[in-house]
């Protein structure tokens, strides 16, 4: 791949290159799993290891986790220590739901992200951006960067899912979040060690009060848009959420499904794009070179007597996607996929034994020696149209793939160009002093301490 010489290489954990004991082993997996992997990890195409608690198997080759993820999906289900990690706070969400539930939810939520219902939010997207953007107008000082994407997201997620109707108050929703992913987002040691579910975890015992938080915001919503559907009727907004209500009954959702399904959206779907538009909007400030591009693809296009709909900006700044993209790429918001075979299964000379963990990690992926030039650099032309074509479909997975593939990709794709085409046409944003976010895996890839950042306008 041509690509260019000048980099910046962000921070991330230094590939071990010694042998783990098990106390160290789970401390560093409750602490940050992306400090856990070797060098085999990020050079050889699988890495088998038998650990005192599973035998694990880590797929970085592409054909592999094309194997593991679509030509034999039927024969993996969703691994028992991320469900132990998940379904305490998502339930039967549609991240964690399994079988006719998931089915069932899938096809509840499918018209929801058809590509003409995401185009319809777009201008609802660009305006909650320009509303939120407004906060930095005459801004002095330093704001915390990845607290402001949450917020933004939060903001997009309610205006367009929702019709602007979620309960609640969205500062301490930010808040919450954190809460909740510092706590029950984290592995917990019973779980790696497979102790009985009726055993109490104390991450879970320290997260429930954000848990609690995150319910009572669905019950209010939900009662909010029952009580508007049965007095306006066909009136109510045909979105998410109306969608969902309407798909109640004995041959679609239950109620604690639709609970479910909004919590997920509400905690996770937003989630993930706010920690990507966070790390593009840090990286970019660390490669000026990488930003100036982007700031005169932005203002060419944003200064346009006649601009192009939001719908359409996704296709018409592919320098400012392609940031994002590697963004995505050096710091997964998902940066873990774990699948468990049902039956023993087989890869070329791989062996994948039945109940065995088959881990699936952007991280490692996204990084590795084999299929990636400079893998630890930043350099977004790796996703510029004349180059996009010579990434293998299964070597980058900011998304997933195969059956569970992120129903939201689409909305998540076109909710970030937009957000950073508002937010960089008006916007400089810049570290502050020397400091370097450490990224940790807490569900999402999050950088530890935030994003400490100035806003300095543009225009």
């Amino acid at each position: 791949m041509d690509i260019l010489k000048t980099a910046f290489t962000p921070p991330a954990p230094v590939p071990r290159t010694g042998p783990v004991g098990t106390l160290q082993l789970i401390r560093t997996i409750y602490r940050n799993p992306l400090e856990l992997w070797g060098e085999p990890s990020y050079n050889e195409p699988w890495v088998s290891i038998d650990w005192s608690f599973a035998h694990t198997i880590i797929a970085n080759d592409p054909g592999l986790i094309r194997h593991v993820l679509v030509d034999n999906a039927k024969n993996y289900k969703m691994a028992a220590v991320r469900q132990r990690i998940l379904r305490p706070i998502l339930r039967d969400g549609l991240l964690t739901a399994e079988g006719d539930t998931w089915k069932r939810s899938r096809k509840a939520m499918a018209p929801v992200f058809t590509p003409r219902h995401i185009n319809g939010f777009a201008t609802s997207m660009q305006r909650a951006t320009e509303n939120f953007a407004e906060r930095y107008d005459g801004h002095s000082g330093i704001t915390d960067v990845s607290r402001d994407m949450t917020m933004l997201t939060y903001d997009i997620l309610a205006e367009t899912l929702f019709s602007g109707e979620i309960a609640g108050d969205p500062d301490q929703f930010s808040h919450e979040v954190d809460r909740l992913f510092e706590t029950m987002g984290r592995v917990d040691p019973f779980d790696l060690l497979g102790a009985p579910e009726w055993l109490p975890r104390f991450t879970q015992i320290r997260g429930r009060r954000a848990l609690a938080f995150f319910r009572q915001i669905v019950a209010n919503t939900i009662e909010m848009r029952k009580a508007r559907m049965d007095k306006e009727g066909d009136k109510v907004p045909n979105d998410f959420l109306t969608l969902l209500l309407r798909a109640e009954g004995p041959d679609g959702l239950s109620r604690a499904e639709i609970e479910d399904n909004i919590i997920t959206f509400i905690g996770a779907g937003h989630e993930t794009t706010a920690r990507a538009l966070g790390w593009t909007l840090y990286l970019l400030a660390r490669a000026p070179w990488e930003r100036e591009l982007i700031e005169q693809e932005i203002d060419t296009f944003m200064d346009q007597r006649d601009m192009p709909p939001p719908h359409e900006w996704l296709d018409a700044l592919p320098f400012t996607r392609a940031a994002f993209e590697e963004a995505m790429r050096l710091y997964p918001p998902a940066p873990s996929i774990n699948r468990e075979p049902i039956e023993d299964d087989q890869y070329q000379d791989l062996k994948l034994p039945k109940g065995s963990a088959v881990l699936v990690m952007p991280w490692t992926v996204h990084r590795h020696r084999l299929y990636w030039d400079q893998p630890d650099a930043f350099i977004p032309s790796r996703f510029h149209p004349e180059n996009r074509g010579k990434i293998d479909r299964f070597q980058y997975l900011p998304f997933g793939a195969g059956p569970r593939v992120c129903i939201g990709a689409s909305f998540a794709l076109q909710e970030a160009i937009i957000a950073l085409a508002v937010l960089l046409h008006r916007y400089r944003f810049d570290m502050a002093s020397s400091v370097k976010p450490w990224p940790v895996q807490k569900l999402t890839t999050q950088p530890n301490g935030g994003l400490p950042m100035s806003v300095i306008a543009r225009r």
